[in-house]
Parts: structure tokens; C-alpha cells; sequence
């Protein structure tokens, strides 16, 4: 794996309706219509039926899929990542970030400055972070490299609040981080992998980073004796610890525990049916990462990857590590549909609304979707109903959540209401999935493109529906 380094750091959202009064994006002048088929015989006298082609294009999206490090360089001034996504075609980035310098003092005011300007680096790329600290590389594993103190670490962790809270926007998730080798919760020099000294750790964390975005921990074990009962759908997204907490393999099919994995410390034994049950349990709502770490066929082959990566509910997964394992995926015929899944992958099926509209009435809309992917979006997105006109542009926001949008088909009915002061025209008909930060809203990189052929609308981000009229006669 090749992390991201700087000098400096010594190496790191069924009904309803109103009309959003934020400001709307600039109006499409000759955006595509949908590729899709116009049934006569509507569902109702007053719908259309339009039905759309599904996509076989990677499609990139926000946080999910393959991730990659890069090395910054020495001066920060010198580099950018604006050719990450196009390079790679991922919009997710690994910030592993190293705190070798600190391991005895507190942060310095210049290297939170250089933190944030990574951030800004990662944002004007058009990419989200997986964001992780740690005191070393595993340099003498499986003896243990120095870290810090347990309270050198809370310190530190309140020290980047301020800087972590400032950039969320461009922030995934966390992986818990800080403690070992590699930050990955085991073999630490100051006993930060006891469990009262990772329950410490962990209640920093969940006291002092963003509220709203998940913490990722390496070992299921931690999670179980937390938890003793797995995330349930009534608990999910709510502002729990429990509801933020994820998990991320990094040894993924390494072998029959996956290295340690699901191997219980406490009692000295294998867990890994019990664990993998819970874990599919919770990664229904919460984020499942990680990587490979050596090859180990046939359990790293197509068959049992695709398998497990769909019963946990993969959400990303590291494209460079290890490259054995993701070239036998290639030969074997299953990378690209691991690239395609990871995560959500969702696609228009069928959508039913009037080919006329009024002014001061309802728009029904019928909309039924598909999520082909290993996973749901899991971060807090508005999801919009658009009407774009030549001059007016009028987003109308949804009562949707699409965190509960888990693999398979589902059915949205929705009747926002008009304005009554609607110009007459023609409109195209668009669902905008975009950013909820007002920093990237309007940005359309950020934005939930559907896998359809001919719907996207690159310019603003929107999924065109089809087109309907605005008449003032009865």
C-alpha cells in the first residue's frame, strides 16, 4: 500500500414536499433526455410510464468503491490531486496520516495548517477522505514500535477536533486509528490495545470527532463486547455511538480468520461464523471497509470474495493492496464487478408522472429503482425533485432517506406541490442526489449519478426523469 505522507508529519440523505428556498443550480440550455421508452398506455389516464436502460459503464460516485494512497512530496505548494479521480476513477482517497513527531508533545500549529491544506487539496480534487492516524508502520512487528500514551493520544485527538470538524465536508469516514501498529488496535508499545485503554481511546474519539460521520474499528471482537447486540434497522443513524461505529478488515481472505480477525482473545477461540453473522448484521447500516493482505486461494478467489463482500455489505476496499489478489481477480473474471458493487449502484428502472402539469396542484411522481451494489449510501444526503426550465429552475425537496435504499428494488411515491406562481413552459424532470455540505452541493462530483444510459446531466448532477409542460388552462 502507498500511503499519503507528509514531510512535515514525518511520512498523515415518502412523501412531501416543500420547496427548498436555497439557492438553486444554473438552468440546463440543451441537458440529454433519458434514453428510455414511452409507454402509451400510461398507469392512470393522467401518467406517462418512461422506462430507462441500465448502465454497464463504471460509474463513479461519492464515498464508495476503490481507493488508492498517494505520496504528497515534501512541499504541499508543489503538488495536487486533481489527476486522482481521473486516473483512477475513484472518488474515494486514503489519508494515512503519521504522527511519528509527536508521539511525545502535543500537535504543532503547522501541522494542523498542513492538514487542512490537504483536505483543501482532496476537495478541489472532487474526492472524499478515509481518514486514519498512526505512530508508526508496524516498523518491528510483531514487536511493538513506539506510540503513544493513553493520554498523549486524548490530547491529541482533542487537538484535531477543530481541524476535522472544519473539513467533514470532504471526509468519508474515520478508521479508529491511533493505537499500534499501523493504528490497527494491536501490538502497542504503551499498552494502548488493553481494553480499558481502547475503550478510552474510543470514547475520544466518539466525544470530540464529527458527530456525523462514522469511526471504523479493526476487530470485531471490540464490537461484540461493546455491543453485545448488532445494529438494528431502528437504531441505525441515529446519534449513538453504537450507530456510528463501522469496521474495517485489512486482512481481508488472508486466511480461514482472516489473520486474527475473528479470533477471540478472551477466551482463545475461533469466532468467525458468530462474528461474520453480526458484522452482516450491522454493515447494513454502518461502513464495511478494508484490504487484502496476501493471497491465500481459493478463499481469495472470485467465488468467496464476491460472496462475503455482498453478505457484509462492502463499502470500499483498497486497490492496491495486495496486488496478487486483485490481478487473480482480474484473470478470474471478477474485478470489474467488485468495482461496479462495491458499495451502492443504484439505477432508474421506471418512473410514472403527468405529461402536463398545473400551477397550485400536486406533481405525483412514481419512481421505482434498483441498488445493485454490495451496500445502501450511507452518509446524510436531500434527495431533490428538479424542474428545469429554460429560465426558472425550481429543486423541490423529498421526504427520502437513501441510507435505507439497501440492495434491491424499491418503489418511491412522491406529490410535491407546485407553486402557484409556475411560469408555463417546458421542463426537464430530474432527481438530484447532491451533497448536503453547502460547500459541495453544487458541485457535481459530489453529486449520486444513477447507472442509466443517456440520464445524467454532468453539468448540474441531476438524473433527468423525462420532460413534462406547464399549463395555466383548465
Amino acid at each position: 500500500m502507498r500511503y499519503i505522507w507528509f514531510f512535515l508529519l514525518v511520512g498523515w440523505a415518502l412523501v412531501a414536499c416543500a420547496v427548498q428556498p436555497a439557492a438553486a443550480p444554473s438552468t440546463p440550455t440543451d441537458a440529454p433526455l433519458p434514453t428510455a421508452v414511452i409507454t402509451q398506455a400510461a398507469p392512470t389516464a393522467s401518467l406517462q410510464r418512461i422506462s430507462y436502460a441500465p448502465s454497464t459503464a463504471d460509474v463513479p460516485n461519492p464515498e464508495r468503491g476503490f481507493y488508492q494512497g498517494v505520496e504528497l512530496g515534501v512541499e504541499l505548494s508543489e503538488n495536487d490531486l486533481s489527476w486522482y479521480p481521473d486516473q483512477t476513477g475513484n472518488r474515494l482517497l486514503y489519508f494515512y496520516l503519521r504522527l511519528d513527531d509527536f508521539r511525545r508533545r502535543d500537535l504543532t500549529p503547522e501541522y494542523l495548517t498542513t492538514l487542512s491544506d490537504a483536505f483543501a487539496l482532496a476537495r478541489r480534487a472532487g474526492v472524499k477522505t478515509i481518514v486514519r492516524f498512526s505512530y508508526n508502520d508496524g516498523e518491528t512487528y510483531p514487536a511493538p514500535a513506539p506510540d503513544a500514551t493513553p493520554q498523549q493520544v486524548v490530547r491529541h485527538i482533542e487537538q484535531l477536533a477543530p481541524v476535522l470538524a472544519a473539513n467533514k465536508d470532504g471526509i468519508a469516514w474515520f478508521e479508529a486509528g491511533f493505537i499500534g501498529a499501523w493504528g490497527e488496535w494491536h501490538t502497542s508499545a504503551n499498552g494502548l490495545d488493553s481494553p480499558e485503554n481502547k475503550a478510552l481511546v474510543r470514547d475520544a474519539l466518539f466525544a470530540h470527532f464529527p458527530n456525523d460521520r462514522f469511526i471504523l474499528f479493526r476487530y470485531p471482537g471490540d464490537l461484540t463486547r461493546w455491543y453485545p447486540q448488532p445494529l438494528s434497522a431502528a437504531q441505525a443513524f441515529t446519534p449513538t455511538d453504537q450507530a456510528r461505529a463501522g469496521h474495517h478488515n485489512d486482512c481481508f481472505l488472508a486466511s480461514d480468520d482472516d489473520w486474527g480477525t475473528y479470533y477471540d482473545n478472551n477466551d482463545d477461540t475461533f469466532k468467525i461464523e458468530e462474528w461474520k453473522t453480526y458484522l452482516a448484521q450491522m454493515t447494513q447500516f454502518v461502513p464495511m471497509s478494508g484490504e487484502t493482505c496476501n493471497p491465500n486461494p481459493p478463499r481469495s478467489d472470485c467465488a468467496t470474495a464476491l460472496a462475503e463482500l455482498e453478505r457484509l455489505h462492502w463499502t470500499a476496499l483498497n486497490e492496491e493492496y495486495h496486488p496478487a489478489i486483485l490481478q487473480s481477480w482480474r484473470q478470474q473474471g471478477c474485478y470489474d464487478e467488485i468495482r461496479q458493487r462495491l458499495g451502492y449502484r443504484l439505477s432508474l428502472l421506471e418512473a410514472n408522472f403527468p405529461a402536463q402539469i398545473r400551477p397550485g396542484e400536486s406533481l405525483p411522481v412514481q419512481i421505482r429503482l434498483s441498488n445493485t451494489g454490495f451496500a445502501s449510501p450511507l452518509l446524510l444526503r436531500p434527495v431533490y425533485l428538479v424542474l428545469a426550465g429554460a429560465e426558472d429552475t425550481l429543486p423541490l425537496a423529498l421526504d427520502v432517506d437513501p441510507r435505507r435504499w439497501q440492495p434491491g428494488e424499491h418503489t418511491l411515491e412522491i406529490s410535491p406541490a407546485l407553486p402557484a406562481d409556475l411560469p408555463p413552459g417546458t421542463y426537464q424532470l430530474a432527481l438530484w442526489l447532491p451533497d448536503p455540505a453547502a460547500t459541495l452541493q453544487a458541485d457535481p462530483r459530489y453529486a449520486i449519478r444513477f447507472a442509466n444510459e443517456g440520464i445524467w446531466d454532468d453539468e448540474h448532477g441531476w438524473n433527468v426523469l423525462g420532460e413534462v409542460k406547464s399549463i395555466s388552462d383548465p
